[in-house]
């Protein structure tokens, strides 16, 4: 009974999931060498319609939010909790399909729900990742949470994303990697701005800098006014307190990704795949300082450095927890 690599690709609604599957199906046919792999897509999402991907299995054929939304008359979002449940109390069919189909040598992407409650508020997904943990898969799984590049281009989104980003990390437990999707629909001076910073704190302060430049529309002393500073600095002081906490975990960092670029999705590749040590037995080494890499040694992981600083540091984190 063979253990596949598992990517869970996960994120908010709209953050581009099956784009990414998708993407990565379609680049992995282009490697080279030992890179070189066949990328199954299994969706996990009930609610799901088109796909880009070919399919390995879905959970449709299982259950499905229209089905259950006509059944029984609930909502889309109780729909899909609904059908959550269900997969919990039928695991033995996601067993079996991953069981049957795929054996240690395959690479499977399965496309989480989009619903961000299943993975902090209410533990379906854990639960999920439990059981194929007690599968044996838990050396071989890591999470890919998907971020749209919006949350860049606005630093309250920013860290609301990084903030969300955290707490599915810490819910899940297992080897994470965050995504910015997108990123060819805005400038790079864009993405650079805010990924260069390091800091939630920093670039909290800057935000803070440019609105103090702002003009001043209420009258100066008025009751309104010392009520409105109030609730300002009441806010202020939540907001800083939310920043330290993520650069007091320093496990929040993004990599940007463009799918229009092969070496934007190369890049992401490869650092999920160090993550999970995804092929161990070639030769894995970072990138030097100039970025050359060798054409002629297809049997190569280049992982660039600061994707192996990032699995370090989360490394690092487990073992203190």
């Amino acid at each position: 009974m063979g253990r596949c690599a598992i990517q869970l690709v996960m994120g908010p609604a709209g953050s581009g999931k099956s784009t990414y599957c998708q993407a990565m199906q379609q680049h992995a046919e282009t490697l080279g060498g030992s890179r070189r792999r066949t990328i199954h897509v299994a969706n996990l999402d009930p609610a799901a319609e088109h796909f880009g991907y070919d399919l390995a299995f879905d959970i449709r054929d299982l259950i499905s939010v229209e089905e259950v939304m006509e059944e029984l008359n609930l909502g889309p979002n109780g729909a899909l909790i609904y059908c959550m449940e269900y997969l919990l109390n039928n695991l033995d069919w996601l067993q079996d399909q991953l069981d049957e189909q795929f054996t240690d040598d395959d690479y499977v992407l399965l496309d989480c729900p989009g619903q961000i409650e299943l993975y902090t508020h209410i533990p379906l997904m854990r639960t999920v990742i439990d059981r194929m943990k007690m599968w044996g898969f838990e050396a071989s799984m890591v999470a890919v949470f998907l971020i749209d590049t919006t949350f860049v281009a606005d630093t309250p989104k920013f860290i609301s994303g990084s903030l969300l980003s955290l707490s599915a990390m810490i819910a899940l437990e297992l080897p994470h990697v965050n995504v910015l999707t997108k990123c060819d629909l805005i400038s790079e001076e864009d993405v650079d701005r805010i990924l260069n910073l390091q800091s939630a704190s920093e670039i909290w302060s800057r935000e803070q800098d440019r609105n103090s430049l702002l003009p001043v529309n209420y009258e100066e002393g008025t009751p309104e006014n010392r009520d409105l500073e109030r609730r300002r600095r009441q806010r202020q002081r939540l907001t800083d307190s939310i920043c330290q906490l993520l650069d007091d975990y320093t496990m929040v960092s993004y990599l940007p990704l463009n799918i229009q670029d092969e070496e934007s999705l190369d890049h992401v590749l490869s650092c999920v795949d160090a993550t999970i040590q995804w092929g161990e037995d070639l030769e894995v080494r970072g990138a030097d300082e100039s970025g050359d890499v060798d054409d002629d040694d297809d049997d190569t992981i280049v992982v660039p450095d600061r994707c192996i600083q990032s699995v370090d540091e989360q490394l690092k984190f487990e073992a203190q927890v």
